[in-house]
């Protein structure tokens, strides 16, 4: 008998002429809309797609946006599967909401101007296209997507339509690190030669394990519509709730640890780094507490992924649901060590590097206003020990996204940035299922020896790991 801990390449490539079109995406064919051209005193029109705790969590930042007097927004729509969600939110946002289960009639609404998409992450990438060549701009949660090649797509399309999409990390904002990607580049911290970053929680109920829903499919909720299967989007199934309320944990709608959460973690840390693709990834994981026996999840509660990137670095990210004592977000260069704390970017000098980093911290315009710690050394020398930078301003990350719609300007984490990060998020999830080390292509931006789509499922639509 095979083994089911592995997913062999047969398997995987089983669907990929279901996911043909680009992941099965069933993109909008016609020509791209150019969208209404917004001027600096017209209001914003805004439709929600996906309105469960983290879409119902961005209508309350929004309100509160729409609410100061330099920010003219509107809620004008909301779209879910399942009706007392949509209903519920609505009235939230006004008396005349509309409401819908199908997101594509939204994008049918001539004054509907941008789109909040926080659905299950499978859905990210066909409602983000759909909505782009429908002339929206686009405000995508976290991850960009599940699959790297549909992030590519989203890219593309981002590009070829002008429209302003921004993924929904918020530390893509955090302009501490884009004072450090400024300093990395400059040679502030000497060559790079690895960073590390995670994600950890501890709950001993199991993350993720959120309510059951009191849902009627058939009745007020569309489950073949949230399943997507029509669009090869995820396997056909009967209704689950478990499924239906606790997706992250299931493969086939969340990568687990790495999507939900180490997205988050590299999207900052890659600003840091100076963006880039990768050139091999590897990953191991297990599910240390919360298991498939005691807990029906599939997804890892421990995982790990080292990523090297072309330029001979390498990227570390750990993360687990069973242990909240975490590790700094780090990245070392061959001269110092480069970290954030509080409001500062703070570089400590490697030893063998302290005349030279001293130099640097006193006469180089890199380090301009910087505060400097120093210390003798046994010699009687004094020399710099701590360099501490403040962080960039920079609006909030719905604020830069609402900014932007405005100035036709790259948001933050605009697509590009957002499918170099999720690229190797989703290969390190390939990497433990199919438990090897995967290479990519960043010139060609392949992976090498794949000419389409790849999916977890076989053809019987059941998960192997």
């Amino acid at each position: 008998m095979r083994n089911p801990s592995k997913l062999s390449r047969r398997d995987l490539l089983g669907q990929a002429a279901a996911g043909a079109a680009v992941v099965g995406l069933g993109m909008l064919q016609s020509a791209p809309a150019s969208g209404r051209v917004i001027g600096a005193n017209d209001r914003i029109n805004i439709a929600m797609i996906g309105v469960g705790g983290r879409g119902s969590a961005l209508i309350g930042e929004l309100l509160d946006i729409a609410r100061r007097p330099n920010y003219r927004i509107q809620i004008v729509a909301c779209c879910d599967v399942w009706d007392k969600r949509a209903q519920a939110n609505a009235r939230r946002c006004g008396d005349s909401v509309k409401t819908t289960r199908d997101y594509r009639e939204l994008l049918r609404m001539p004054d509907v101007d941008a789109v909040v998409i926080a659905t299950p992450d499978h859905w990210h990438a066909k409602i983000s296209i759909d909505a782009m060549r429908a002339g929206k701009d686009v405000y995508c949660e976290k991850p960009m997507t599940l699959y790297w090649d549909q992030a590519k797509e989203v890219a593309r399309v981002a590009r070829e339509t002008k429209r302003v999409f921004q993924c929904g990390a918020g530390s893509g904002s955090d302009g501490r690190w884009w004072q450090a990607g400024r300093i990395v580049k400059g040679g502030g911290i000497g060559p790079l030669i690895w960073a590390q970053t995670g994600a950890f929680r501890n709950d001993p109920n199991g993350d993720w394990n959120w309510p059951i829903q009191p849902c009627q499919p058939g009745v007020d909720l569309d489950w073949d519509m949230w399943l997507g299967h029509e669009f090869g989007l995820a396997p056909k199934r009967p209704y689950d709730p478990e499924r239906y309320s606790r997706f992250r944990k299931y493969w086939d709608y969340s990568g687990g640890l790495a999507t939900d959460l180490l997205y988050h973690s590299l999207a900052h840390l890659l600003i840091g780094m100076g963006g880039g693709f990768p050139a091999e990834v590897v990953a191991t994981g297990c599910q240390s507490v919360h298991t498939l026996a005691n807990d029906k999840r599939e997804v890892p509660d421990n995982f790990h992924t080292f990523v090297r990137y072309p330029g001979k670095y390498v990227c570390q990210m750990s993360a687990t649901q069973e242990n909240e004592n975490g590790i700094p977000d780090v990245i070392r260069g061959e001269y110092a060590t480069l970290t954030v704390e509080g409001p500062d970017v703070v570089i400590r000098p490697e030893q063998p590097f302290s005349d030279k980093m001293t130099e640097m911290a006193r006469s180089s315009e890199l380090f301009a206003g910087a505060r400097l710690t120093a210390a003798k050394d046994n010699q009687g020398r004094e020399r710099v020990t701590e360099i501490r930078v403040a962080g960039m301003p920079r609006a909030g990350h719905m604020e830069n996204w609402l900014d932007c719609i405005r100035t036709r300007e790259q948001p933050s984490l605009n697509a590009d940035r957002a499918y170099e990060t999720m690229v190797p998020i989703a290969l390190s999830v390939r990497a433990y299922r199919e438990g090897r080390t995967l290479t990519f292509d960043p010139k060609a931006q392949t992976v090498p020896g794949e000419s389409g789509p790849v999916r977890p499922w076989n053809q019987r639509g059941k998960l192997i790991r």
